[in-house]
């Protein structure tokens, strides 16, 4: 039998959600990563454009799609040699089932990680073993996970550091899957894709990117692979058979997204001067910043319980995210989001100082 998935852990922020909603401003909610600004026009218009769509679309992609994304790959991430690219239902479903589609056994997952890295693990009736940043330390496994920037630290993993994972892989023959989401959110590092740095030799590499957060198309649910070919083929034939195919009009949308680099710009300013309001309210609370590099959040500690920090912010109408939540390593700090309006974060920002 399959072990019992954990509760969902926003289930237990619900209280604290209540008690920051008791406060006369009411709650800014800065417990969960979604996004709050409008999706660019332009991707809405490719999306109404194509809502005639009475036709199955294909797992595979579009022609239109998968030639985007390689011009993609190739430009931003500095891909080289073979590879292949697939669309998926959103990033999350693919961390899900991964390891399920692959018949993996052993999976390795950051000890302070997205916790559907672990659900997914368990999905798949595989071992979840968590495990530090160095790979040099790492056991052999079939399946691992690397994710940077991180989520929730913000963390940016070096050059080096990708390459010890890169050379693990090959030492064991494992599928190494690097979770990129966030890179288009730089701040205070830059971060390099793992296709960056393969020498143009990508077996059992892939790295995973979403929509979502880059432009603001959580809703959508559009995200995709890049990565070994014949894994991405195996990975897209299950995949027919499961019927897990993007929608054609996400698909459209998606493929001119890729084409445009202005609105990222614009919308990592927005998330960078959020994180610029904040960290020095929250550092004159007591709270020591940390890593918090890229990306979303910030992640920081009173070197306290977390659930204590996250009380003591509630009880000023704001929600936060327990470290808790990604793995014992956590359990004293907190994560907070960016995704709230400017208004919102100074609202936030006010209540702090107050």
């Amino acid at each position: 039998m399959r072990s019992s998935l954990p509760d969902f852990p926003w289930d237990a922020l619900a209280p604290y959600g209540d008690k920051a909603r008791a406060h006369p401003g009411g709650i800014i909610d800065l417990s969960v990563g979604t996004p709050v600004d409008p999706t660019p026009e332009f991707i809405q218009t490719a999306l109404r454009d194509a809502s005639n769509s009475p036709s199955y679309p294909v797992t595979a992609g579009t022609p239109e799609l998968r030639a985007a994304i390689t011009a993609w790959a190739k430009s931003r991430l500095g891909a080289t040699g073979d590879f292949d690219v697939l669309p998926v239902i959103g990033s999350k479903e693919l961390v899900a089932w991964l390891p399920t589609i692959l018949e993996s056994k052993k999976v390795l997952i950051p000890e302070i990680a997205y916790p559907t890295y672990h659900v997914g693990a368990l999905i798949a009736q595989a071992q979840s073993v968590p495990v530090p940043i160095s790979a040099q330390s790492w056991p052999s496994a079939d399946l691992a996970w690397l994710n940077s920037p991180s989520n929730p630290t913000g963390r940016v993993h070096s050059v080096e550091e990708i390459k010890e994972c890169i050379a693990w892989s090959r030492a064991n023959d494992a599928v190494l899957i690097s979770d990129e989401c966030y890179l288009e959110f730089e701040h205070s590092a830059a971060p390099t894709s793992i296709m960056a740095l393969t020498q143009g030799d990508n077996k059992n590499i892939l790295a995973l990117h979403s929509l979502s957060k880059r432009s603001s198309m959580a809703g959508y649910r559009a995200a995709f692979l890049i990565g070994d070919s014949s894994l991405i083929a195996k990975i897209r034939e299950l995949r027919k058979h499961a019927g897990m195919m993007v929608s054609l009009p996400v698909q459209k949308a998606m493929t001119v997204a890729l084409g445009d680099d202005s609105h990222v710009a614009e919308q990592r300013a927005r998330y960078n001067a959020r994180r610029d309001a904040l960290r020095p309210a929250l550092e004159a609370c007591g709270f020591k910043i940390e890593f918090s590099d890229a990306g979303l959040y910030i992640w920081c500690t009173r070197d306290e319980d977390a659930w204590t920090s996250v009380d003591w912010l509630a009880e000023r109408g704001i929600l936060a995210t327990p470290g808790s939540f990604y793995g014992e390593k956590g359990k004293n700090h907190i994560r907070i989001a960016m995704t709230v309006t400017d208004a919102a974060i100074k609202d936030a920002v006010n209540r702090l100082k107050a």
